[in-house]
């Protein structure tokens, strides 16, 4: 984390951990969609609907219709991916930041092999 705060400001880590906590809980959904109805009774999936319904009702007048129930969370999902890929480095001024550079990804990848490792 403090090799994070040394290359990016303060803020680019707080966007960057609120959107990228969204763009997983939406994939979270969906993948849990797969197993589960929407209206199971199951505590994740009940914690993932109230999590995303609000951001899907913000994205539906962009949501095409012809896709499928389950596929709207991925759909929004690659919304936060695009902005995290591509806006964030060029407000920051790098021409590409490159895979696995988004600061939440690398901290979590940082703790996993140390852990491991």
């Amino acid at each position: 984390m403090q090799e994070t705060l040394s290359v990016f400001p303060l803020w680019v880590l707080v966007l960057d951990y609120i959107l990228g906590m969204v763009m997983w809980t939406l994939i979270g959904r969906a993948a849990m969609n797969l197993f589960l109805p929407i209206d199971s009774q199951f505590f994740f999936m009940k914690v993932f609907v109230k999590l995303t319904d609000p951001i899907l009702k913000v994205f539906k007048p962009i949501t095409p219709g012809f896709l499928l129930e389950p596929m709207v969370p991925l759909f929004v999902a690659w919304f936060f991916f695009m902005f995290r890929f591509y806006v964030m480095p060029w407000l920051l001024g790098y021409s590409v930041m490159g895979m696995l550079s988004f600061p939440l990804e690398s901290d979590i990848a940082r703790i996993i092999y140390d852990l491991l490792g």
